[in-house]
């Protein structure tokens, strides 16, 4: 599997993604004491940091350095998805994530949601500091985006017959919301024209949306070591993913398959079972090609931009994203 520190993104942006991780371990001192220690241990629990390494190379495709602004709302970008992660953990009851225990594991129900609500509250401010409207409502729009997005996902649980086209814009909700978020962020600021703001919004969608189907492509195909989380966590909490579907569609019974899920509970054997149907199965091969596909698509949107190394290292990345299952 590749490794994130493969990345020559988060090379190219390693100055300014300090300035980053500066300016958001600052929101912990003057910060309530519990609240500021769990905070810098959700920083310090191993996350890529891709989303804001995005907001700034959008930026520096333009100009160098990144301005004040554009670490700004690389900060909002990246405190906004810390902000869910808290929330999603949980909403889905998680107990580990990247193979560290979840603050909700450690906290009340309660005290762990309004520690998310204090992250979103932090996010917005950084947002703020841009001073540029049309990025503070993006920030909004994302915002409601991602909020709906949960709310959709919550209420189709263990609709094992939705259709497939209800999972893409799932995802973007979920994922690739952020990612276009966060390119077009960094475009506006330094100063992009509508088109090429367009163009680096749909290369963050497109990316997204290809990271969001490796991610469920790996929670049948990883290994938890790997993961930080049990595989197969999706389907036990009764959430459809694209290699399910793919799955389905391709059963020559598939009315069986619905049959034992719906009496089937979130640790059942029937369940384990079909998580091993879908790893051996081709479902796994037919996702895999359409995330290619989509990282092709985000790779297609760059190609107005000049050539040079922010340019090259976005390609480099969308290539990289769909090469995590292999």
């Amino acid at each position: 599997m590749s490794m994130i520190k493969d990345v020559a993104l988060l090379d190219l942006v390693q100055a300014d993604l300090k300035r980053v991780e500066a300016k958001m371990r600052g929101i912990a001192s003057g910060a309530y004491s519990p609240l500021a220690e769990a905070f810098l241990q959700l920083l310090g629990s191993g996350g890529k940091r891709l989303r804001p390494a995005l907001a700034l190379a959008a930026f520096n495709l333009f100009r160098e350095p990144a301005s004040e602004k554009a670490v700004a709302v690389a900060a909002a970008i990246e405190m906004l998805h810390t902000a869910t992660l808290v929330h999603d953990d949980l909403i889905d009851n998680a107990l580990v994530r990247r193979g560290i225990i979840t603050l909700n594991a450690q906290w009340t129900k309660g005290a762990t949601v309004l520690a998310g609500d204090y992250l979103f509250a932090r996010a917005a401010s950084f947002a703020a500091e841009t001073e540029n409207v049309p990025v503070i409502q993006l920030f909004a729009d994302t915002l409601r985006i991602i909020v709906e997005g949960e709310l959709v996902q919550l209420f189709s649980s263990k609709q094992w017959d939705q259709p497939q086209e209800a999972y893409y814009p799932r995802i973007f909700a979920k994922t690739a919301s952020l990612f276009a978020a966060a390119t077009k962020s960094g475009a506006i600021l330094a100063g992009a024209d509508a088109e090429q703001e367009q163009a680096l919004f749909d290369y963050g969608k497109d990316l997204g949306i290809a990271f969001q189907i490796v991610d469920d492509i790996l929670d049948y195909s990883g290994e938890q070591a790997a993961l930080g989380k049990p595989v197969g966590g999706d389907l036990r909490q009764g959430i459809v993913t694209l290699p399910f579907f793919y799955y389905l569609q391709n059963h020559p019974q598939p009315e069986q398959v619905l049959a034992a899920l719906n009496g089937a509970g979130e640790s059942g054997d029937a369940v384990s079972e079909i998580i091993s149907q879908v790893r051996r199965s081709g479902a796994i091969e037919s996702a895999a090609a359409e995330a290619v596909g989509f990282s092709a698509s985000a790779k297609a949107r760059l190609a107005s931009f000049p050539q040079g190394p922010y340019r090259q290292a976005l390609e480099e990345l969308a290539d990289f994203v769909v090469s995590r299952h292999v």
